[in-house]
């Protein structure tokens, strides 16, 4: 059975889908992401820059693109770090997500990191798919 957990609430703040993160995916110390309280939270995600950020805290949306500082220094590394390591850009996200809408980006997650062969999602951080192994095909 596909694994249908893709919505707005796994969002995080930076623009990163948490239904397609490693640390949500995998089946021992799951997350349940950046918006959730979790004692299998890693560490570095507990503390957060970007999720702590007091800016944020000050925003009705909960999304950095509604900042005046956006993108961050902070941010800005991330992506860069995102779009260099595991080929996705949280800003581009964001500006998707404040353009077309969260719907329409939870839609297009969903068709780009739904395994092709067995139907469940692929993560950002993993070049196969968790299920099955497929080579992943949205690099």
């Amino acid at each position: 059975m596909p694994n249908t957990s893709m919505n707005i609430d796994l969002i995080a703040p930076c623009g990163m889908n948490c239904a397609v993160c490693i640390a949500f995916l995998r089946e021992k110390k799951k997350c349940s992401g950046c918006n959730f309280e979790c004692v299998n939270k890693a560490k570095s995600c507990q503390t957060c820059i970007i999720k702590n950020c007091a800016l944020l805290a000050e925003i009705p949306s909960g999304f950095c693109y509604d900042c005046s500082k956006f993108p961050c220094r902070r941010l800005s590394q991330l992506d860069k770090r995102y779009r260099t390591k595991y080929n996705m850009s949280m800003i581009a996200n964001l500006k998707f997500i404040k353009t077309e809408g969260a719907n329409k980006f939870l839609s297009a997650q969903e068709s780009k990191y739904t395994c092709k062969k067995c139907g469940e999602m692929l993560s950002t951080h993993r070049n196969e798919c968790l299920n099955c192994g497929e080579i992943a095909h949205y690099l």
